[in-house]
């Protein structure tokens, strides 16, 4: 799989080997062509399982992609906390995320290159509203949307469309949402794909 020159690269061999390894463990396939743009916020969804999580990092580090990801502040504790910050993690704290878009929008114009992975219905439980933050960091940091999912009926690890905001997010939003109402999620009964 080769991806390209303006992808941010991490990881080795050993690496992408325990990647390759957990997803090929499950009966997993990675069926990913990664659009060469240096900045992005990839979206990933649905998010009902623990699963999600485990199945998305295994991909991360058998493409050997360098993808940051926001995660609830409290998996970041010892003895695992250094360990998910080198794997990209980003604690948040969602009882005081304000100043989250503006943080994110600010490193995206520090950055040459950066991936920044979130999880748009923000929970593992049923989300009937999905939080707006993805799209605001996308719009105000003049990044495109870069479409992700996992369907387990498939068992493969995707991309769907690249998306450039618009600026109207209702209309952007049920372009995404549409695309994602195909895919089948660990635990169907958590996931609605409706603004």
């Amino acid at each position: 799989m080769e991806i390209p020159p303006q992808i941010p690269r991490w990881g080795n061999r050993l690496t992408r080997w325990v990647g390759l390894c957990v997803l090929r463990m499950f009966g997993w396939q990675l069926n990913v062509v990664l659009p060469n743009r240096p900045k992005m916020v990839l979206i990933y969804a649905p998010h009902t399982s623990n699963w999600d999580f485990a199945f998305g990092l295994a991909a991360i580090l058998a493409l050997q992609v360098r993808v940051h990801w926001f995660g609830k502040h409290t998996i970041f504790s010892p003895p695992f906390k250094n360990l998910l910050i080198k794997l990209g993690g980003i604690p948040i704290d969602r009882s005081a995320a304000i100043g989250v878009v503006q943080q994110t929008t600010q490193r995206f114009a520090e950055k040459e290159q950066l991936l920044i992975g979130i999880a748009p219905e923000g929970t593992r439980s049923l989300a009937l509203k999905w939080k707006s933050g993805f799209y605001q960091i996308a719009h105000a940091a003049g990044v495109p949307i870069q479409i992700a999912y996992l369907d387990y009926k498939k068992k493969v690890v995707s991309l769907g469309p690249l998306i450039e905001t618009s600026g109207d997010y209702a209309a952007d939003l049920e372009k995404i949402q549409s695309f994602y109402r195909g895919i089948n999620p660990c635990i169907p009964e958590k996931f609605a794909a409706q603004g």
